[in-house]
């Protein structure tokens, strides 16, 4: 039985916690929070134990998912390693680059699992990207939700940064170049934006990430020499389109004839991204393996939101 901690008992805690219960040979032993009452709520019915503090788990179990406030990452992720456990941590993996870095190299001195909650990654119709990608020219992000007050940090950490993470997977590609712009209309952080990369294999990547919308859309295309793939994440739905055409004389001179073939790929994962994500990360503790977002995809990501953000303040006077 492996014995996991859930570190935060908010939102993404308790989806945490309602997965690991489903998950065989899993015993969720603590949860930590610093407010012992919201702690307590998600403990009582697997009955685990309530800690307010990291510390007081440390040593005690194989894994952990550490689901805390961004600022808070780094200092239980290093204690955690330290102590042994293999650690999953939520999206950011931390607030700035330097302490990102300092995560990765602790998982690597100690030789434990780190895997970064860049949940979009196990979404089925992505993960059968695995197969589809073939000499990628140029992608177009789309994630646009309606406007909530809860939201306060930039849109682009908010939402852009779970596309910036499939773009650069999806490159294989050092990044080459970022261009940015965004507005403001109603909050104090920018609430749409949009961003161009350029990646040095000669691929290109637009994003827009919008909190001012009428509807949610999460939306994938991808542009390829001899195909078209667009994905709808929330759908989990896959489109490939190879189009064929040719001019031909008629009686009526010079036509133009166009004949497409669509595809609807059987996915062959289904369910929950959450659920994959935690089950893979289980798995690479059980066997050692690299995870398929490993921390250094987490510091990538991160560097990349940093570039994203500089590029806006450049042009922040048209914003």
């Amino acid at each position: 039985m492996l014995e996991v901690a859930v570190i935060g008992a908010g939102v993404m805690g308790t989806n945490h916690v309602r997965i690991l219960r489903q998950l065989p040979g899993v015993r969720v032993t603590h949860i930590v929070d610093p407010d012992p009452e919201r702690a307590s709520v998600l403990a009582k019915p697997i009955d685990a134990a309530v800690a307010a503090d990291v510390g007081e788990v440390v040593g005690c179990v194989a894994a952990a998912v550490v689901a805390a406030p961004t600022p808070a990452h780094v200092d239980i992720s290093l204690a955690l390693l330290a102590g042994g456990a293999h650690v999953l941590v939520e999206k950011p993996i931390a607030v700035t680059t330097e302490d990102a870095e300092r995560i990765v190299s602790a998982a690597a001195a100690h030789n434990r699992v780190l895997q970064v909650g860049h949940v979009e990654r196990f979404n089925p119709a992505v993960l059968e990207l695995d197969r589809l990608v073939r000499d990628p020219v140029h992608l177009d992000f789309a994630r646009i939700s309606p406007y909530s007050p809860r939201s306060s940090d930039s849109v682009v950490v908010d939402l852009m940064t779970h596309d910036l993470d499939l773009a650069c997977a999806i490159a294989d590609s050092p990044v080459a170049g970022v261009s940015a712009v965004a507005q403001r209309t109603r909050s104090d952080t920018d609430d749409l934006v949009s961003a161009l990369l350029r990646f040095e294999s000669g691929m290109t990547a637009s994003l827009t990430a919008s909190r001012i919308g009428q509807n949610k859309i999460r939306t994938l295309s991808l542009t390829q020499r001899d195909n078209y793939v667009h994905i709808d994440l929330l759908r989990q739905d896959v489109t490939v389109t190879r189009v064929e055409h040719a001019e031909f004389l008629s009686d009526e001179g010079m036509r133009y004839r166009q004949a497409g073939v669509v595809e609807v790929p059987f996915l062959e994962h289904r369910g929950e991204p959450l659920f994959l994500e935690l089950q893979h990360f289980l798995e690479c503790v059980r066997t050692g393996t690299r995870p398929r977002v490993p921390g250094e995809d987490g510091v990538r990501t991160l560097r990349l939101t940093d570039q994203v953000r500089a590029a806006i303040e450049q042009h922040r006077p048209f914003g």
